[in-house]
């Protein structure tokens, strides 16, 4: 399991397809701030709820300067349907090699109805307009969590 990330980090850049096969690099928002959050696939009622979260407080964050990025192991195919199905308007962009949750520490053992299983952990990174990690959030719950974030952020 790869490290997690802390306050103060350098953001690991990436580059991964979104749901239109598009490249999107956490460098081409350099001079925003970005939250790029992590969940563990499209389609399902828990990643659902988050996107939907944050679709709905796209405009918000977008004010106060921030631009939204999520990220899963999912194909592009399977990340246009959750988007068209739900209507969402964040970013989201696929990472089958699972190389970039790795290295975002969002990816390794977790607890899953009391079992230790290996796979995605919900995690939220914001990174700052100069590409430094300003908060890690890891094992986040799905629901009330975008809530929550735009509360610590001030927005």
């Amino acid at each position: 399991m790869s490290e997690r990330l802390q306050p103060g980090d350098t953001a690991p850049d990436f580059t991964l397809p979104d749901a239109d096969g598009n490249e999107v690099s956490l460098a081409g928002h350099k001079g925003r701030k970005v939250i790029v959050y992590f969940y563990p696939a499209a389609l399902t009622p828990g990643c659902t709820k988050q996107a939907c979260d944050f679709t709905d407080n796209l405009e918000l964050l977008a004010g106060a300067g921030y631009d939204v990025i999520g990220v899963s192991p999912d194909k592009p195919e399977k990340l246009a349907k959750f988007r068209d199905k739900e209507n969402l308007k964040v970013t989201l962009v696929g990472d089958p090699s699972k190389a970039v949750l790795e290295q975002y520490g969002a990816f390794g053992e977790k607890k899953l109805y009391g079992k230790t299983v290996t796979g995605v952990i919900r995690s939220t990174i914001v990174v700052d307009e100069d590409g430094k990690v300003e908060r890690a959030l890891y094992n986040v719950r799905a629901t009330g969590h975008v809530a929550k974030i735009i509360k610590d952020l001030g927005v």
